[in-house]
C-alpha cells in the first residue's frame, strides 16, 4: 500500500508542476497577444488567443504521445 500512495503523490505533484507551468505560460501567451492586439477585453484577439491555444495544446500531445510511443518502442 506504501508503493501506492507514492505513486499516487508523485502523479498529483507532476500534475500540480504541469499546472503551473501551464498558467505560466497561459500568461505568457496572453501578454504577448495583449501586444499584439491590444486589450484583452478585444472578443477578437479573446478568439484568437483560444484558437491558437487549443491548436498548440493538439499538436504538443500528439508529439508527446508520439515521443512516448516511440521510447517505448511501439
Amino acid at each position: 500500500m506504501k508503493a501506492e500512495v507514492m505513486d499516487k503523490l508523485a502523479a498529483l505533484i507532476t500534475a500540480a508542476f504541469g499546472l503551473v507551468a501551464a498558467l505560466a505560460w497561459n500568461g505568457a501567451i496572453r501578454a504577448i497577444f495583449e501586444a499584439i492586439f491590444g486589450t484583452a477585453d478585444n472578443i477578437t484577439a479573446m478568439l484568437v488567443y483560444a484558437v491558437v491555444v487549443t491548436i498548440i495544446a493538439v499538436l504538443a500531445t500528439i508529439w508527446i504521445a508520439r515521443s512516448v510511443k516511440r521510447a517505448k518502442g511501439e
